[in-house]
């Protein structure tokens, strides 16, 4: 059990869920044609995620864990319903953009997966904690991604004009294959800095990572790692 802080940030960086843990792909993908799709949707997201995280914390002990899944589902769908009415009432262009993609929040692997890991097995205030760090670490992303897209294929952000009337939109970053091309080109810088990270520690790392901690090195036991390696080199010389 960890602290609030770093239940917290760990969703922002270390198990952001997009890139580090890569779920919740298909509005990921999907949406962020705009900068304002992604916040949009990651808004609707931090509501659904951190409710939810919170509810289920507090009947986990109630809920028999036969049917703990239809639970989860359950409880996520009424939050999205919500949501879905908030977004009717005071965003409704929005909305129509968004599609289908709002009430398929309910089966987002994010949702569902933070409930399992995590709130069904932690105090509220943890699982609050996740669920508001994991909801922002997803919005970011979401923006991010959304940012990128829209700057280079419609030369706009957030419905702005950020070059001069000479520049011609690279249309091609705005469709489907856009959006493999930008979350690929994230997940490799990601990579990168990982690698990076990893050596400055004093670990040896082959580029073709393996799964598993060894292969990932997102989180703490990358110093554990690193303190085994350095021991093992000390051992050899002597």
């Amino acid at each position: 059990m960890g602290s609030i802080t770093s239940e917290f940030t760990k969703g922002l960086w270390k198990e952001i869920p997009p890139f580090r843990l890569v779920l919740g792909l298909c509005p990921v993908l999907a949406v962020t044609t705009s900068a304002e799709n992604g916040l949009g949707m990651g808004a609707a997201v931090i509501f659904v995620l951190t409710l939810s995280n919170v509810i289920i914390s507090l009947v986990r002990k109630i809920i028999p864990k036969k049917v703990r899944i239809a639970c989860f589902i359950a409880i996520a769908a009424s939050l999205v319903v919500a949501v879905e009415m908030l977004m009717q009432a005071f965003a409704y262009p929005l909305y129509q953009q968004l599609g289908i993609f709002v009430p398929l929040i309910v089966v987002n692997c994010v949702i569902l997966g933070r409930a399992e890991a995590f709130a069904a097995k932690n105090p509220p205030h943890l699982a609050m904690a996740d669920g508001l760090g994991m909801g922002i670490g997803f919005t970011l992303s979401l923006t991010f991604l959304g940012s990128l897209r829209e700057v280079f294929g419609a030369g706009t952000w957030f419905g702005h004009h950020v070059f001069g009337p000479s520049f011609h939109p690279f249309t091609f970053m705005v469709q489907a294959p856009g959006a493999f091309v930008c979350l690929g080109l994230i997940l490799a810088g990601m990579n990168f800095l990982t690698i990076w990270q990893a050596k400055r520690k004093g670990l040896d790392v082959d580029p073709n990572l393996d799964a598993g901690c060894k292969g990932c090195m997102a989180c703490k036991k990358m110093d554990e790692i690193a303190a085994q390696k350095r021991l093992e080199r000390l051992g050899a010389k002597a």
